[in-house]
């Protein structure tokens, strides 16, 4: 149940940050009038967050049991 929930966790934040960067970048501009379109930080906070959740997946993939 742990390693579910661990996977589903990093997961979702690896996606949240590849969102993010996707916005932040302008490959991903929706909505049009979105703060976060065409701005460079997004992308950073995206890199983090992405970063996070891998470290959350690699943690969750090392844990031993159920």
């Amino acid at each position: 149940m742990r390693r579910k929930f661990g996977y589903a966790f990093g997961a979702s934040l690896i996606l949240l940050g590849l969102l993010w960067i996707g916005q932040g970048s302008g490959l991903f501009p929706y909505p049009s009038s979105s703060f976060m379109v065409n701005q460079n930080l997004w992308i950073l906070w995206g890199v983090i967050v992405v970063g996070i959740g891998g470290i959350a997946v690699f943690i969750t993939h090392k844990l031993r049991g159920n």
